[in-house]
């Protein structure tokens, strides 16, 4: 039977989420649609689980008997979902208890360990992040010197196959630190060139050149290399090679080592120093995935704010960039991602880009932007929506969500624990 109400966003989510309607009216929500562009008045057509039509709804005719469920959204802010790259999340649960640990392997060189088989749908911290319109992540693991293959994953599965967005993504190389020293007590001078550096990249080049010519070759009677099979891809174009640096030595260096070994998608993961290269990076059209934001300054030199400006000077150099949030205790702190884009929206980038910053921009880098990172026709209904806007924790307030056109629920164990004792202690 078909209806036609108005949400009353009290209700509870899991009713919502048990009637999964096949086609969907969304109707007055204020529309970032995540390219950059905003429809202050927007009208949203889902059916079978994807857009159909996203128009202006004070000029538009829509005939209520289409739709199995229309919702006002009455002025609320309506974001595509926002995606959370290289983390932990789902690959670890409490950072204090090794056995909920698994992201990282024994051995130097692993690319042919996959995160994706370890992902855990379960985790109690995946729905806190999700009631803050983070979406989908990038499961990636973490350690040696190749940590192994990430997959990008919605946060809304039943298991890990039914979770999975885009397979085997890419390979993460950690590439090796260019200096020496240093530290918050120490002075500058103390700083200097690694001894390590140039040892340290012969190694990297031998074993990149050793996968490339296995690639290559048509002979296969010894079998298999399972570390170089997981590699195949790079140079043919269909995974990424995420290369986490941050010096401006380092970049650079990794700007002609991904000439050399032919790596077709390379992508810098941390980037802290691209500021000052960003004429190198945009001519060689490699993006970075900007580092945690709300971070002190890593050179004792640097303007304390330096952080925070990272995407505007990134924005304003025309490098493709995307924010992150690795370091300590990640998976529980992807929900502050919004966050991040808002302060970075406050030091200069503009709205509408810190928006993208952490929905279009990042599923371009990870290869996913067909189906997913905006509001628009044809892509997977994975959106949300805000009582205000999603970038300010004062008004983030998660009212809806849809992945893949599915009503998700809105509680977890936070507001469950919330609700619990107000009603203990008659808040």
């Amino acid at each position: 039977m078909r209806t036609a109400f108005s949400v009353i966003f009290s209700l509870s989510a899991l009713v919502l989420f048990a009637q999964n309607p096949k086609r969907i009216l969304l109707t007055n929500g204020i529309l970032h649609v995540g390219n950059g562009e905003i429809v202050n008045s927007a009208a949203i057509g889902i059916e079978g689980g994807k857009i159909k039509f996203v128009k202006n709804a004070l000029a538009t005719t829509i005939k209520n008997s289409d739709w199995d469920t229309i919702i006002d959204l009455k002025n609320q802010h309506v974001y595509p979902g926002f995606v959370a790259p290289n983390t932990t999340l789902g690959l670890t649960e409490i950072d204090a208890v090794r056995a909920t640990n698994d992201f990282n392997e024994v051995g130097e060189y692993n690319p042919h360990v996959r995160s994706l088989i370890a992902f855990n749908v379960e985790s109690k911290v995946i729905a806190t992040v999700r009631t803050n319109g983070v979406l989908l992540s990038q499961a990636t693991p973490r350690g040696g010197v190749i940590s192994g293959t990430s997959s990008v994953m919605n946060l809304a599965g039943w298991n890990w196959e039914d979770a999975v967005v885009k397979v085997d993504d890419g390979i993460h190389l950690n590439w090796p630190s260019s200096v020496q020293g240093g530290g918050w007590r120490s002075k500058p001078s103390d700083t200097k060139r690694s001894d390590q550096y140039e040892e340290n990249k012969r190694k990297i080049m031998l074993f990149f050149e050793s996968a490339k010519a296995y690639a290559e070759k048509t002979d296969t009677e010894k079998g298999p290399e399972l570390r170089y099979e997981a590699m195949k891809d790079l140079f043919s174009g269909t995974k990424r090679l995420y290369i986490h640096a941050n010096e401006v030595q380092q970049l650079l260096d990794i700007i002609d080592f991904s000439r050399a070994v032919g790596i077709k998608f390379p992508v810098i993961v941390g980037g802290y120093d691209a500021y000052l290269i960003t004429e190198r990076l945009r001519d060689s059209k490699i993006p970075v995935m900007l580092p945690r934001i709300h971070s002190l300054p890593q050179n004792e030199d640097d303007p304390v704010d330096l952080p925070y400006q990272l995407p505007s000077l990134l924005h304003k150099g025309q490098v493709k960039f995307c924010l992150q949030n690795e370091g300590d205790m990640e998976a529980m702190n992807v929900r502050n991602l919004p966050f991040l884009a808002g302060t970075a929206m406050a030091h200069g980038l503009p709205d509408e880009e810190a928006v993208r910053a952490i929905s279009l921009s990042t599923c371009e880098i990870l290869g996913i932007e067909k189906t997913h990172g905006s509001v628009e026709v044809g892509k997977q209904a994975t959106l949300f929506v805000s009582k205000g806007s999603a970038l300010d924790m004062k008004t983030n307030s998660v009212s809806l969500i849809l992945v893949d056109g599915n009503f998700v629920e809105l509680d977890n164990v936070q507001s469950d624990l919330y609700k619990k004792y107000s009603k203990k202690y008659g808040l």
